[in-house]
């Protein structure tokens, strides 16, 4: 500012070409990029006098541009180049360049700048990501807690972060391009529920000052899409946030993406065809291929998938018959097993806990997991032919839950003793089992059409899809414990373990604002770039012993 320069202007600044394209197309287009004009991120320097290169990245990746100082200042006056790109940038500043392309003679393509303009000035230091002569990572940012904590941080210096987004982005694309052809009417809900409902889930609780009532967040949205039906849509869909308040894992944030589908004159045989058709499609948009690979396994979403019953399944993987068992026995069996049961528990709910603890991790390639016990399932239609279960399949795969499908129950009474049986186990203690909704059992009472219902958690299927095992990696931005704040360190900090108050600007720009930060930091590596902030910011002062920067570490 003190030159004359705003670090933070306003003004537009028009670009007419991307790293990607002039890496694509340069080659065998050379005459249209006689005069370009590109923004982004500076993310190296090589500085060598009167001439430097650096790397530029924008949104579509990283080019290397090429700066001379009679270019840059063609005057008597250097000091754009001598003093404000030589000393007064950092890597993470953003700038705009124009100038035209040229092959170097290592045969890179560079940008040869003729003129550049600062567009943002940052002020705190971005972390290098530094590669060996074979290309291999060190000193990456690659601290899982920092990463999600500062995304925007980890979508700079990890650019393949990027890619997994944009690969989540095409997948709900994908998704709803499908949807849309066959008619299917995308809709908005509330997140704001009197009733929670729809899922068996504990949630979160607020409260509306001007109606002096309490509300929940919406723990599903199938209640009021199936009121949609009620009022003569064929067929609606939601993506949406969903807030569960429970535990968080690997796989699950209380903050999670579904997409729930309903479609009228429908049944849940007919949804296990139409999700084959739809993953196989998402599959080959994600990833080009209806296999992909997750943890070194090759899955294929290729259909038809495998169909077998929740009771089969658990026979199969423990030999328990609990089809024909009753609740004691299964708690009793469970307990044997060690597994953390209650007396809350019923019997659906100690199916549930047996399948997923004994059964699920084994299931890895896509398998419809069908016709649960009804007392697992109260908004689902009871099976036309097996007494005691539901039309209702959960589709699996990696060992994970990534759909849930019934056909949808619409027998107003049988609903009503549904959600009556709930309230008994909420009086049990069991405090994830269903309110009841008196508006949905009135919408049914109009009459709703047979109707099949699903929904997909986006989030578990991402990371199928761009093989990451922790949900974290495919959000955004997931739920964190509060920051720990650490105190910056004062001078005096740093002078009580020997570093010389000269050199205390120089430590703070390396990143080191407190002495904790100072002391886990590697001694070789802080002389060696100690040196070039020295040169950097001009300090006269000897540089310190090597010995002298271990003694202010250890």
């Amino acid at each position: 500012m003190k030159l004359g320069i705003d670090p933070y202007p306003a003004a537009e600044y028009l670009v007419n070409a991307t790293a990607a394209d002039i890496l694509k197309n340069y080659e065998n287009h050379k005459l249209d990029y006689k005069g370009v004009a590109l923004a982004g991120r500076l993310m190296n320097f090589r500085i060598m006098g009167s001439a430097s290169f650096a790397e530029l990245q924008d949104s579509t990746g990283t080019i290397q541009v090429y700066f001379r100082r009679d270019d840059i200042c063609p005057g008597e006056d250097k000091t754009f180049y001598n003093t404000v790109f030589k000393k007064l940038l950092d890597i993470g500043d953003i700038i705009g360049v124009k100038g035209f392309v040229f092959t170097t003679q290592t045969g890179e393509i560079s940008v040869h700048v003729q003129e550049y303009t600062i567009l943002n000035k940052s002020l705190h230091p971005l972390p290098v990501v530094k590669r060996d002569d074979d290309g291999n990572v060190y000193d990456g940012f690659t601290d899982p807690e920092l990463r999600y904590r500062q995304r925007y941080v980890d979508l700079i210096v990890n650019p393949h972060v990027r890619e997994v987004f944009k690969k989540r982005a095409r997948m709900i694309t994908t998704m709803r391009g499908y949807f849309d052809e066959k008619g299917w009417l995308e809709v908005e809900t509330p997140v704001l529920q009197a009733i929670h409902g729809g899922a068996a889930a504990r949630p979160f609780e607020t409260h509306h000052n001007a109606l002096d009532m309490k509300l929940y967040l919406r723990i599903a949205t199938e209640l009021h899409l199936k009121r949609l039906i009620v009022g003569g849509f064929e067929g609606v869909y939601e993506f949406g946030k969903l807030f569960r308040n429970e535990g968080m894992d690997r796989t699950h944030n209380p903050e999670f993406t579904t997409v729930e589908l309903y479609v009228a004159y429908k049944d849940y045989e007919w949804m296990m065809r139409m999700v084959e058709e739809l993953l196989e499609k998402v599959a080959v948009a994600v990833n080009g291929s209806t296999k992909t690979t997750f943890g070194g396994a090759e899955l294929d979403f290729a259909g038809p998938y495998p169909r077998l019953s929740i009771t089969d399944a658990i026979k199969q993987h423990t030999g328990l018959d609990v089809e024909t068992m009753d609740e004691a026995s299964i708690r009793q069996q469970c307990r044997a097993w060690g597994m953390d049961v209650n007396d809350t528990m019923g019997k659906a709910k100690l199916i549930d806990e047996v399948f997923g603890e004994k059964v699920e991790e084994h299931i890895i390639q896509p398998t419809y997991i069908i016709d649960h016990p009804v007392e697992m399932s109260p908004l689902t239609k009871k099976h036309r032919s097996k007494k005691g279960a539901v039309e209702r399949f959960e589709l699996f795969v990696n060992g994970k839950e990534i759909a849930n499908a019934y056909s949808e129950l619409n027998d107003p009474v049988d609903q009503k003793e549904r959600f009556e049986d709930q309230l008994k186990l909420k009086e049990r203690g069991d405090d994830e089992a269903m309110a009841m909704d008196d508006d949905f059992l009135r919408a049914l009472e109009y009459g709703m059409p047979p109707t099949a219902g699903i929904g997909i958690g986006i989030d578990r299927l991402a990371m199928l899809l761009t093989d990451n095992a922790s949900i974290q990696e495919v959000i955004f931005f997931p739920q964190m414990r509060p920051e720990k704040k650490s105190e910056v360190a004062t001078n005096a900090d740093y002078e009580a373990v020997g570093v010389p108050a000269v050199y205390i600007p120089a430590l703070q720009k390396m990143g080191f604002m407190t002495i904790p930060a100072l002391k886990a930091a590697n001694p070789n590596k802080v002389f060696n770039d100690l040196g070039g902030m020295r040169k950097k910011l001009k300090i006269d002062a000897p540089m310190p012993k090597k010995e002298d920067v271990e003694g202010w570490i250890s």
